[in-house]
């Protein structure tokens, strides 16, 4: 991207001054070399966001940022309801509340190499994973409902999951506000089967080494000790969430000009958050987020079953679980006082910092855990949320590495097969159904994940926490 286009804040901050019908600026976080990797589409994306009726502050686009659908992924806005404030499906994304989750063990690095191909095959028999993959759970109408209502909560009234760990899952592991009717009969349909499954893409299971600590005082709070393991699960609401994202964002398109909206881009279709389309979404988003967060309880569950057979302390405490696709209601500083907004994180994390009601009491001093996906084969961050987040970008941080190149470039430059041996003669063991997804998501596919955070840090986004290194990685 054209650095000469924007006004450099900082080494890591990037100004766009309204023009062309933006509404307010927009800011990108990252280093020289990050921007000049980033595409094109980034610049005129995130623009076209800061077009939206009912913005506040800025569009924002974190360190991780690329070409996205409607929104860049990385992308942050915030819209005031009162002001005739907008909600968008893409800001959103199609994989509503895709999100990670990370449970600690007590097993040292040496203990599970010991049964590294083991346990590879036992996890990747056990959690379904691929396009179209199916899980043990069968969901009625009744069942549905209960779901879509009660997010992880109801996975552990079913026995998938245990109750302390709704203490350390975003808003306890349920949206308040989901409306079930809102989500259509084929959305239903397609998530019926595939509770308690990873999906494809970069969706992913790994089992991880705390190689590196970079905060003590805030990695013991977290349970993070150097050299012991970790497991951590990315993946979000399916095929539930990806039809609710294509569904509402034909119908906004088809109603932007009745609520006399001028959309800069299509994929930006979006609809008057008080409107009755508005609230439709917002009851159907709420309910995919609670899929999400059922999934990746029943998810962890089934993970633990796994270790249990290979270990006697296969507990595995939940240590924290964050989506990165939603649309949140949140308290936030402006202008002096405090109001009410819609905060769309696509490809972006919440990152509270230190004195946050909404933050366990055992993590409330050292701010919200951030947990940073990186590539397969460069390993992953756990940072903490700053105080300086909030005036940055609504207490928000990037979400993982980011792409660097299409999935299509990564398959025309990398073979599946030579992915997975190379990994392997790097101590990492790859299970996927596929070897073209394996390609896909080739390491060398995403920027430097060291940079990305190192970036997030630098621009007073969240702090660095510790650096997790994989040793078992099941692949959508």
């Amino acid at each position: 991207m054209d650095v000469s286009r924007f006004e450099k804040l900082s080494d890591t901050a990037w100004r766009i001054a309204p023009f062309g019908g933006m509404r307010v600026p927009a800011v990108v976080y990252a280093t020289e070399d990050l921007m000049r990797e980033m595409d094109e589409k980034v610049f005129d994306q995130v623009t076209n966001v800061a077009k939206l009726p009912g913005i506040v502050r800025a569009s924002y686009a974190m360190p991780d940022a690329h070409w996205g659908y409607g929104f860049p992924i990385g992308g942050v806005a915030a819209f005031d309801a009162d002001e005739g404030g907008v909600v968008s499906a893409g800001g959103v994304g199609f994989d509503v509340s895709c999100g990670v989750r990370t449970h600690l063990t007590d097993l040292t690095r040496e203990q599970v190499v010991s049964v590294q191909q083991e346990l590879a095959d036992a996890l990747f028999e056990h959690v379904p994973a691929g396009v179209g993959s199916e899980g043990e759970i069968a969901l009625d109408e009744q069942g549905m409902n209960a779901m879509l209502l009660g997010g992880a909560q109801w996975a552990i009234e079913r026995g998938f999951g245990r109750a302390e760990d709704l203490d350390r899952i975003e808003e306890r592991g349920c949206a308040s506000g989901a409306d079930p009717a809102a989500v259509s009969e084929h959305a239903r349909k397609r998530q019926r089967r595939e509770m308690g499954t990873l999906g494809s893409g970069n969706h992913y299971l790994e089992v991880q080494e705390v190689a590196e600590i970079f905060d003590e005082k805030t990695a013991a709070a977290y349970g993070l000790v150097k050299g012991k393991c970790v497991l951590t699960i990315h993946c979000g609401s399916r095929g539930l969430g990806h039809q609710i994202g294509t569904e509402y964002l034909r119908d906004m398109v088809i109603s932007a000009q009745d609520y006399g909206i001028e959309l800069p881009d299509r994929e930006l279709a979006c609809a008057p958050i008080k409107s009755e389309l508005g609230q439709k979404y917002l009851g159907a988003m709420r309910s995919a987020i609670n899929c999400a967060l059922a999934n990746r309880e029943i998810i962890g569950h089934l993970a633990r079953q796994v270790f249990a057979r290979f270990f006697e302390h296969g507990e595995l405490p939940l240590m924290f679980d964050v989506s990165h696709n939603t649309c949140k209601v949140e308290r936030h500083a402006i202008d002096g006082g405090t109001r009410m907004l819609f905060v769309h994180r696509k490809g972006a994390t919440r990152a509270f910092g230190p004195g946050h009601e909404s933050l366990p009491e055992a993590l409330r001093p050292y701010g919200q855990p951030v947990l940073i996906g990186g590539s397969m084969g460069a390993g992953s961050y756990v940072l903490a949320g700053m105080e300086t987040s909030e005036r940055q970008a609504f207490s928000s941080a990037c979400h993982g590495a980011g792409r660097r190149m299409s999935r299509h470039a990564a398959t025309r430059a990398w073979g599946g097969r030579k992915v997975v041996d190379d990994l392997r003669a790097q101590g990492i063991i790859i299970k996927s159904p596929s070897l073209r997804g394996v390609a896909e998501e080739a390491p060398g596919a995403y920027k430097d994940v060291r940079a990305v955070v190192d970036s997030a840090e630098a621009a007073g986004l969240a702090r660095k926490v510790a650096f997790l290194k994989p040793l078992i990685c099941v692949k959508g």
